[in-house]
């Protein structure tokens, strides 16, 4: 069965593997004794954090391992900004950041402090001006993550850097997603990232907090990993985590880089051609290698990745629907994409030719089959006369989209040019979807006004 979710979480490299089942045996005792078993616990976590180390671009002293990434992010947030108290309470962060980002903001805006969010254009992309623009004299801390989560577009890391450095202010990298396939540029102050995410075990995370850095650990002080991540460590995974990371810097990634990047070029170009009506999302330069994220009319984001998965596919989504929140994703949100019908294909290391030939050959009739079941028109703004009532009002509140946006779509051909269409919706989805459709559709927003219940969206027929 084709897995193409690398993004939450990649397939246990093989190396990992190996390192995992040696480390069992040998560095199950306490690295902190100084007894034999040890002292042989203490050279196994040297020589991880020597090779996590030397794979992320930093000294071994400035690198301490961490029970997650989510975590690594929380501590490395809440560090910075105790240490920097003096210098100000203001963080600012890009729109798209991963929740851990976020979660530590409003724990940070909670306890009094303030925070800036900065824009990203169309393709999920931050500008480095932006950036800079956001710095306040009591700005803190800057997080910009190395690459999107949802959508895989690369942040201008280094040239944020190099803005924040010359302002004085620490800049604090998420580099989940992107450590896997290289080390982050730049003069980062503090980085996080995941094991998982690169073939490691889950458990595992890294933060690195360069020399020179003004960091106060907080919570309860602990004596391993130099105060600042408190616990007994697990050494095993530790060791399996930094082995599989030091065997991706070897020649073959950047060779297995151009190979996914090939695949993915192939369903970026080719699902538009297959399927009508899908919007590829993030930036098509710069982006990872193996990430590729579409949206699709008129589709049930949760429905059709239960097709593909009952077709053999594993793939996630941004869409509200697929996740536990019913909370439209804040990553394509702040895109003005669409939420609905969104997919997102990660490939692991190793993804055959084949396997994404089969991708496009099933997802045609998959789509075609959700959007049968939901009642959607072939051609929906165009299924109507031109000639009728100047406005029309319709009811769709108790509906989840894309329900509400089919029923506009339905009726948008019932007006004539100029006239206005107003759905009435309480689905959170419908703030974001409905300006979206107008962009694919080329009809023009006009707004939002509040209404008894939930929203009513007013869109002006243009075509």
């Amino acid at each position: 069965m084709p897995y193409f979710d690398a993004a939450s979480a990649a397939p246990l490299h093989p190396v990992a593997r190996e390192a995992l089942l040696a480390s069992l045996d040998e560095g199950w005792a306490d690295p902190a004794r100084l007894y034999r078993e040890g002292r042989r616990a203490r050279l196994l976590l040297d020589a991880a954090r020597e090779a996590a180390a030397e794979a992320v671009g930093c000294r071994p002293d400035e690198l301490i391992f961490t029970p997650s990434g989510t975590h690594a992010v929380h501590s490395g947030v809440s560090g910075v900004l105790a240490a920097r108290r003096r210098a100000g309470r203001r963080l600012v962060h890009s729109a798209v950041e991963h929740s851990s980002v976020l979660h530590a903001a409003e724990v940070h805006e909670a306890a009094g402090g303030t925070r800036g969010e900065v824009a990203v254009n169309g393709a999920g992309r931050v500008a480095a001006g932006d950036v800079a623009a956001a710095l306040t004299g009591d700005t803190a801390l800057v997080a910009v993550q190395s690459a999107n989560h949802e959508v895989g577009t690369e942040q201008p890391v280094e040239e944020v850097a190099g803005l924040c450095q010359e302002a004085g202010v620490p800049l604090l990298v998420d580099a989940a997603q992107s450590l896997p396939w290289g080390q982050v540029p730049g003069a980062w102050s503090v980085l996080a990232a995941s094991a998982h995410k690169w073939g490691g075990p889950p458990g595992v995370g890294l933060l690195v907090v360069r020399k020179g850095t003004r960091f106060a650990p907080q919570g309860p002080a602990d004596e391993r990993e130099s105060g600042r991540s408190a616990g007994f460590e697990n050494l095993p995974a530790i060791v399996a985590a930094a082995a599989s990371l030091r065997a991706l810097r070897g020649p073959e990634t950047s060779a297995e880089a151009s190979r996914l990047r090939a695949l993915v070029d192939r369903i970026r170009a080719r699902v538009p051609e297959l399927v009508p009506d899908v919007e590829v999302v993030g930036d098509p330069v710069h982006r990872l290698p193996h990430l590729v994220t579409f949206s699709c009319l008129y589709v049930d984001g949760e429905t059709l990745l239960g097709e593909l998965d009952r077709a053999g596919f594993s793939v996630s989504s941004g869409s509200s629907c697929t996740s536990s929140t019913l909370i439209p994703s804040h990553v394509l949100r702040a895109m003005g994409v669409l939420s609905e019908g969104n997919v997102r294909v990660s490939l692991p290391y190793g993804t055959a030719e084949a396997e994404v030939e089969r991708f496009l050959e099933v997802l045609p009739g998959l789509v075609r089959s959700v959007r049968e079941r939901l009642g959607v028109p072939a051609r929906p703004v165009e299924a109507a006369p031109a000639a009728g009532p100047g406005d029309l009002v319709v009811d769709a509140l108790g509906k989840r989209c894309p329900i509400p946006v089919i029923e506009l779509a339905k009726v948008i051909g019932r007006v004539p040019v100029g006239g206005t269409v107003t759905v009435l919706s309480d689905d959170e989805a419908a703030r974001q979807d409905i300006p979206a459709w107008c962009t694919m559709r080329e009809q023009e927003y006009v707004g939002e006004r509040a209404a008894e219940r939930g929203a009513a969206y007013v869109v002006r027929r243009r075509v």
